[in-house]
């Protein structure tokens, strides 16, 4: 038997020798192929390029954003335990930061406020005391080798700016931005006090934010004696008797208790009223912002994956394009003796080898467009939910994913294309089958998918009710749409050949189905991307024309005044006195939650708000109410509740909810109102019931009717009080900065979309390429029988304006049936915004014009170069 064994050793380690050099041998032609057709492995790079560089550029940007939520930081330290605040105003008194730091906890002051320029624009001031930050930050980083900021290697002038000299710090990228803006690099004018600029590496994670110290804040900001909140860390020089031995052994949140109980018996034990204190942990903060934006991380998302599907379609056309070319070479191949089995190995490390490349390229660029996506990001996100970005890093974890994703997607989509092409009979020899009945048959079968997937989808809308359900159906129909365009482009084509004239516009129609097959991928991108656009393009038009009438209906006085809380009284007597007030509207605002009877384990954080009974009736814009809704409201026996809240949690009229703030007081829903202006959840209550429940007395902001031109009363205002004029908002700024964080908000879903309409009219173009290369032949014969190059270059070019127009009919009601679900089904569970949808013509016609403009680019080039050649050298292309 050892014989036997030893006998087909050899025959064995042959074998295995002969199958790798069968495969090299294979590998080297696939080799050879593209450095002869470098067109062909471009278009499959660049595609996937494409794809993963959308992908990698938004999957970064989210992660880096969620990241941040996860690490809330306080600017130039590290992050915090926990952080105090005033349950009902927006600043604490800083006797209680004296207090826990004489008691030895390691606090840092912070105050956060608005400042305007000269031109009125605003600025958001952080400040915190600089010395405490930058000293917890050297205590962490002790105990923390990995951290990636050296705090001692920048100099700051600290004795300069703990002396309250007027300067702040930036980063560097924040003060590259405000070069721009101001024309001025080292200075800014803020509340009228001029301000010199240090500027700071970006590493130490200043982002947007301008920082201040306290000294020079609480001038700046008209703030004296005042903080914003206080964040508290983790300490090892803790006084003794306030340590508690057992912390070591309890759970996480066991040890944020023991340790607010330890703050609250230090304040106590100072004097302070700690019942009127709030303690927010860093991780509630950290889950409430990924909470609180996850609609906007979902929307990037959404756009992400629809560029990636765009650019796969580019890369699959390559791919499809690549192997139809080779494959009289792969039959010829396997009649010399290769097996089968080893040609669709090497096509598979053809294909691997071209995904690993491509991914790589798409990769680097990709963290390359993040950086470029961030800040538009970070700016959108502070401003609708005052959350900061920390300075991005990247994972290689990130491209693995990547790299699997496309894999993924690059053989499920090309397996049965390489099945089909190896099983092709030896006996052909290596003639071209005609294509074109398989292909019929195959669009057939995709517009009968498509068809059932739409059904499907229908179905499923009636009943979701979850903004993520309603995304998926959408990227349902988002792929079925284009699985219709090759069967009615093929019908329409049908449709008119019966009315073209006999000669060469019958030849030319009839080359047109011929054409539709190996375009119809990168038709297929190109009606995603329109699609995509004209969706976006009406939700954005639509919301921002609700935004203003609801604005116009919303704001009914002329000034708006939110003034610390010491400053109410004053200002109620100055307005008082000054004729030309007409009258004084007051709100008042604070932190509650809300529970819902039905489910009294369900603690909605919202903001409780009263308005006088003037103001309430006149801005109020219902969207339903009850039939007795104003009595029972008067009488403090029901409440108004905004739309996101209501949709967010399935609340409606006639539920019974309690609020934390008025005794577990049990109220009714009486009426929904529609609300655009605050991200979190807002119920309304009467201002006697307010009163009724001991609530803070004092309205936190003013609004005030006036006769006249209102820069004398704000200067009045200034002058006597000393209000800085970023307190006050006149209804015209109100609206303008409205619209202005309205198109920021939608800015960074503007280029994506754009973006990938770019990436579609680069897979035209790369499509036009390879089929205009293919067509040489074909069109040489034409100039032989007396076509002129001229007539030849119009017929190509009329019948890609034919398919290119065709598909844009085909974009513009799908379009339109994308941009009434996002509307009407994403936008309304996500955010909880109804939206009058508005028809765009415009930008419908916009869109159009960049598809025309982006086939003539693709056809005029390509043709142009193929037309010049020789005729011999495109008459040999037959031979090819």
């Amino acid at each position: 038997m050892m014989t036997d064994s030893s006998s087909h050793s050899p025959s064995r380690s042959l074998s295995h020798s002969s199958s790798l050099s069968r495969l090299r041998l294979c590998l080297h032609l696939f080799a050879s192929h593209y450095r002869h057709a470098p067109l062909q492995a471009s278009a499959i790079l660049l595609g996937i390029m494409l794809a993963v560089t959308l992908l990698i550029g938004v999957y970064a940007t989210n992660e880096n954003a969620k990241q941040s939520y996860g690490n809330v930081s306080e600017l130039l330290s590290q992050q915090a335990r926990l952080s105090i605040s005033h349950r009902t105003q927006d600043t604490i008194d800083e006797s209680v930061y004296f207090a826990l730091a004489n008691a030895g906890f390691n606090t840092i002051a912070s105050i956060e406020g608005i400042a305007t320029d000269e031109q009125g624009r605003l600025w958001r001031i952080n400040s915190s005391d600089i010395i405490a930050a930058i000293s917890t930050s050297k205590q962490q980083n002790a105990n923390d080798s990995s951290s990636s900021a050296n705090m001692t290697s920048t100099n700051i002038p600290l004795a300069e700016l703990l002396s309250g000299q007027p300067k702040i710090l930036m980063s560097t990228s924040q003060r590259d931005r405000i070069s721009n803006i101001t024309n001025q690099s080292n200075r800014i004018i803020l509340n009228g006090m001029p301000l010199n600029i240090i500027t700071i590496d970006d590493s130490w994670g200043l982002g947007s934010a301008l920082l201040a110290d306290i000294s020079l804040a609480q001038p700046l900001l008209n703030m004296q004696g005042k903080l914003s909140y206080i964040a508290v860390f983790n300490s090892s020089a803790e006084n003794s008797n306030i340590a508690d031995p057992n912390a070591a052994d309890t759970t996480a949140s066991e040890a944020d208790t023991q340790l607010i109980a330890r703050l609250t018996n230090t304040l106590t034990q100072a004097g302070i009223d700690t019942s009127k204190l709030n303690f927010t942990t860093q991780t509630s903060e950290g889950e409430s912002l990924t909470a609180l934006t996850a609609s906007f991380h979902l929307n990037l998302d959404a756009m992400s994956m629809l560029a990636f599907v765009v650019g796969l379609f580019i890369a699959y056309n390559g791919v499809r394009y690549s192997l139809m070319k080779r494959q009289k070479l792969l039959v010829q191949i396997m009649q010399q003796g290769l097996d089968r089995r080893t040609v669709m190995l090497a096509l598979s490390i053809e294909i691997l080898c071209l995904v690993f490349v491509g991914c790589v390229l798409g990769f680097i660029v990709g963290l390359q467009l993040s950086q470029w996506l961030q800040p538009m990001v970070a700016i959108t996100l502070e401003q609708l939910y005052g959350a900061k970005l920390l300075p991005g890093i990247w994972q290689w974890q990130w491209f693995a994913q990547a790299l699997i994703l496309t894999l993924s997607a690059a053989f499920a989509a090309c397996i049965p294309m390489l099945i089909s092409l190896i099983k092709t009979p030896l006996a052909q020899g290596a003639q071209k089958q005609p294509q074109n009945q398989r292909f019929n048959m195959i669009h057939w079968r995709q517009f009968i998918i498509a068809a059932l997937l739409l059904l499907i989808c229908t179905v499923g809308f009636a009943f979701t009710e979850q903004y993520r359900h309603s995304l998926v159906l959408l990227g349902i129909i988002s792929v079925a749409i284009p699985l219709l365009l090759p069967q009615c482009l093929h019908w329409a084509v049908n449709l008119l050949s019966p009315f073209m004239p006999k000669g060469l516009w019958q030849y030319v129609i009839a080359e047109t189905k011929e054409i539709i097959a190996p375009l119809a991928l990168a038709m297929m991108a190109m009606l995603l991307a329109l699609c995509a656009n004209i969706a976006m393009n009406t939700l954005v038009g639509s919301f921002e024309i609700t935004l203003k009438k609801w604005l116009d209906a919303r704001l009914h006085a002329d000034l708006y005044i939110r003034p610390n809380p010491n400053q109410i009284d004053a200002l109620i007597l100055l307005l008082n006195n000054d004729p030309k007030v007409e009258a004084i509207y007051d709100q008042w605002t604070i932190d509650s939650n809300l529970n819902r009877i039905e489910t009294p384990q369900t603690q909605v954080p919202i903001n409780l708000v009263s308005r006088d009974h003037l103001s309430l009736t006149e801005t109020t814009v219902f969207k339903i109410t009850a039939d007795d809704f104003w009595p029972t409201f008067t009488a403090g026996e029901s409440l108004m509740i905004s739309e996101p809240l209501s949709i967010k949690y399935q609340l409606d009229i006639g539920d019974k909810v309690q609020l934390s703030q008025l005794n577990q007081h049990v109220l009714t829903v009486g009426g929904i109102y529609y609300d655009y202006g605050n991200p979190q959840g807002e119920a309304i209550i009467t201002q006697s019931l307010w009163q009724q429940s001991q609530l803070p007395a004092k309205p936190i902001s003013l609004a005030v009717s006036y006769q006249g031109d209102l820069t004398p009363l704000q200067n009045s205002i200034s002058q006597k009080i000393n209000l800085s004029s970023a307190y006050m908002y006149s209804q015209q700024r109100i609206k303008t900065e409205a619209i202005t964080i309205f198109n920021k908000t939608f800015s960074i879903t503007v280029v994506l979309n754009s973006l990938t309409l770019l990436v579609a009219a680069i897979g035209l173009f790369s499509a036009c390429m390879m089929l205009t290369q293919a067509r040489q032949a074909p069109l040489a014969r034409l100039y032989a029988l007396g076509v002129s190059r001229n007539q030849l270059r119009i017929m190509v070019l009329v019948q890609m304006l034919f398919i290119v127009l065709l598909t844009c009919l085909v974009a513009l009601p799908t379009g339109a049936l994308l941009g009434y679900l996002l509307i009407h089904k994403v936008t309304l569970q996500a955010f909880g915004w109804s939206i009058a949808m508005v028809w765009d013509w415009a930008a419908y016609f916009q869109v159009v014009v960049i598809a025309v403009v982006s086939c003539l680019f693709a056809v005029c080039l390509p043709l142009y170069w193929q037309t010049r050649k020789p005729l011999i050298s495109s008459l040999q292309q037959e031979a090819l």
